[in-house]
């Protein structure tokens, strides 16, 4: 993606993002629900123009997509979809693109949820490699002739109760909804995902007062130093923390002053 559709995919990532911190979220079901409104707009490509047509108000499109959707999905996935047709888009393929891989992350974000996104990122590694080992199999998966059904069913005979339930249900969207690319092109993507998914951690941060981006970017950077992955922030201001910080990235909680917290890291990274 380029111009004005790269900036979109960023902010979509980032709404998705902000959903996907919210644990009562059902990221199975919600990525269920953008791959259904994944294959709706790649059938409907008159629609997908309408909703990508730069002459539109990004309200209009968004009150299009509610109406079109609403009844159909959960109010988070409604709001997600809304807020990704508001955006303006370089070209209409793009905006199916986008929630194509939003419906493969919300899946990974259940996996992560799970404990098993490191098992999910080897299966779809090791069922590409297995797939270009296999002439036959690769052609059983892309025939053009054999149905939807069948191709979905044999990767399902292929991997059920031998890989991760959200493996099974990646591979068999690919295979049941290839969108012109091929297998290879499509496992290897998501294998790029699920890697990107697996290097994010996320900080709640809780300070007296908002912090400067300066400082956002200075804690980052040492989190990310200290952890060995880069680390998302999600801010939160409360009075109450006294002019200090806290840090809770999954279980670990860490109390103190930006300043005494960043010295300790800086110890701690000196050895």
């Amino acid at each position: 993606m380029s111009g004005a559709s790269r900036e979109a995919l960023a902010s979509a990532r980032e709404r998705l993002d902000a959903l996907a911190d919210n644990t009562s979220v059902d990221a199975a079901k919600l990525a269920e629900e953008l791959a259904a409104v994944t294959g709706l707009l790649d059938r409907e490509v008159s629609l997908r123009r309408v909703l990508t047509d730069p002459a539109q108000s990004g309200e209009a499109k968004a009150e299009l997509a509610r109406r079109l959707i609403g009844g159909q999905v959960g109010g988070e996935t409604a709001d997600l979809v809304t807020g990704t047709v508001r955006s303006r888009w370089s070209r209409s393929r793009d905006l199916v693109d986008a929630l194509e891989e939003l419906a493969a992350t919300a899946d990974l974000v259940a996996a992560e949820r799970a404990g098993v996104l490191d098992d999910v990122e080897d299966e779809l590694f090791r069922f590409g490699r297995i797939v270009g080992a296999s002439p036959e199999l690769r052609s059983a998966l892309t025939d053009k002739v054999a149905g939807r059904t069948a191709k979905t069913g044999l990767v399902s005979e292929l991997l059920g109760g031998r890989a991760n339930p959200v493996t099974e249900r990646l591979v068999v969207r690919l295979v049941g909804q290839p969108r012109g690319r091929s297998l290879e092109a499509g496992l290897n993507a998501l294998s790029k995902l699920a890697a990107d998914r697996r290097d994010r951690m996320v900080a709640v941060v809780t300070s007296a007062v908002p912090l400067s981006d300066a400082q956002k970017q200075r804690l980052g950077d040492t989190l990310a130093k200290l952890y060995g992955r880069r680390v998302h922030l999600n801010m939160d201001v409360d009075p109450e923390i006294l002019g200090g910080v806290q840090v809770r990235i999954g279980d670990e909680v860490i109390n103190g002053s930006i300043a005494d917290r960043l010295a300790e890291a800086e110890r701690r990274m000196a050895g």
